[in-house]
């Protein structure tokens, strides 16, 4: 399991795309990510690619033969409406359609040359589609992989307790709801449900008062395991095949009382919001950085969730900025103000030992499976990934421009979640946004 660099993640590679060139593009030719558009014609779902402002039809330039023949196998499985036919094939295969991929939208290749002179035909632009979720969902995870998190939880739950016994051994983890999970631009509905206030003596049913976000990265699972077949700490990178910005809503004061003695059910269920574009493991290969040190005194991982490769090469610096925008503020014309910026490096544990802890009972992991880091917050108050966290459990609320106050999330308020790698001479890699306004019940 070790990241590598190839020719794609030149840093001095331009595409015949002209937008793709622009200094804090999201998409350059580096980056290549995976989406699935409606087609403007039919409707139907297509699977691209992200360059500059456009989206580039993989499956008609594979027919073309633009992409060579060692990525025929992975351009064919994008003649689909998702992708998970793709993400089936596995590493190799994903290797070749990139590098198909980059050779075709750079300049100054053969590849590139041919498929400019066909791009009326092989690329559309973003502003005139409608993108779709990317994959099938079989499963959804969700883990609690950020220490800072969970002490600041813990915390306030348990002052004198805030870590259970058992963080520091296991990558704790409760299974979500995929049938919820919903794409960047739809409405977050407040959801419904059974809590009881602190000074009462019963619980009541109604609209959740304590909405709340929760900053991650989701990962999407590829060719996945048998049935009862682990998949081992060393292996786990053959079976992720990229990256997308997750907002897993909360509402806390369902949660609160419903999480004894089995955890979240309805305080989770209700919504999940994903971004529209998978950032592929390879394409993320130059921001990779050593799994989060563990401070003096913390066990080291059990032999199945430890490497020398997971050491040195699991993590990612992958900064993470949320930003708030209520309904006034936006009737107003103020843009949204930033509440959080984080980054991968704050999580305890990596993917891949997320992944390896998953599959070691013998679970079987399936493509399009998502799995979700849990919220990431970082050591400081300006890194913090919710707004349970921010506002000290509505304690100190959060102060508008306009004058208004959260302590917890309002009917219009609208959450935007960036994502994005950059720096060290490398090419900006983006992963777009992930944004919805909450709507009344």
């Amino acid at each position: 399991m070790m990241p590598q660099l190839n020719e794609t993640h030149d840093p001095a590679l331009a595409s015949w795309v002209d937008s793709a060139n622009e200094p804090h593009c999201d998409y350059p030719v580096q980056n290549l990510p995976f989406g699935v558009y409606g087609d403007p014609k039919t409707g139907r779902g297509k699977v691209g690619v992200a360059i500059g402002d456009r989206i580039f039809d993989v499956a008609a330039a594979n027919a073309r033969g633009l992409l060579g023949g060692a990525a025929d196998p992975a351009g064919t499985a994008c003649d689909a409406d998702t992708l998970n036919p793709l993400l089936v094939l596995g590493g190799h295969h994903w290797t070749a359609l990139r590098a198909g991929l980059s050779r075709a939208l750079r300049s100054g290749t053969e590849e590139g040359r041919l498929a400019e002179a066909e791009a009326d035909d092989l690329l559309v632009p973003m502003a005139d589609v409608e993108m779709q979720l990317p994959v099938r969902i079989g499963d959804f995870t969700d883990f609690y992989s950020s220490i800072h998190h969970a002490t600041n939880v813990g915390r306030m739950l348990r002052p004198d307790n805030p870590l259970m016994p058992n963080y520091k051994y296991i990558p704790v983890a409760y299974h979500g709801r995929a049938s919820s999970v919903a794409l960047s631009g739809q409405a977050c509905r407040r959801p419904v449900g059974q809590f009881r206030p602190g000074d009462a003596a019963e619980p009541s049913f109604g609209p959740s008062r304590a909405l709340d976000f929760e900053t991650e990265i989701g990962v999407y699972v590829g060719p996945g395991n048998p049935l009862g077949q682990p998949i081992s700490i060393d292996e786990a990178e053959d079976h992720l095949f990229g990256l997308s910005i997750l907002n897993d809503w909360s509402a806390r004061d369902i949660q609160g009382w419903e999480y004894q003695p089995l955890g979240p059910f309805l305080a989770k269920s209700f919504a999940s919001h994903v971004s529209p574009w998978v950032v592929t493991l390879e394409a993320l290969a130059p921001f990779r950085c050593p799994a989060p040190a563990r401070p003096d005194g913390d066990p080291s991982p059990l032999p199945y969730l430890s490497s020398d490769a997971n050491e040195k090469e699991g993590g990612f610096d992958v900064q993470i900025a949320v930003s708030l925008a209520s309904a006034r503020m936006r009737a107003d014309g103020i843009p949204p103000i930033d509440i959080s910026l984080t980054n991968m490096q704050n999580l305890y544990w990596t993917i891949f030992q997320m992944l390896a802890h998953h599959a070691s009972n013998g679970c079987n992991m399936r493509p399009g499976d998502l799995i979700g880091t849990g919220t990431i917050s970082g050591p400081t108050e300006q890194a913090l990934g919710s707004i349970l966290e921010i506002t000290k459990r509505g304690s100190q609320p959060l102060s508008l421009p306009t004058g208004e106050e959260r302590r917890f999330l309002e009917d219009g308020d609208e959450l935007i979640m960036q994502a994005w790698c950059e720096g060290d001479g490398r090419r900006r890699i983006g992963f777009g946004e992930c944004r919805a306004v909450i709507e009344g019940p």
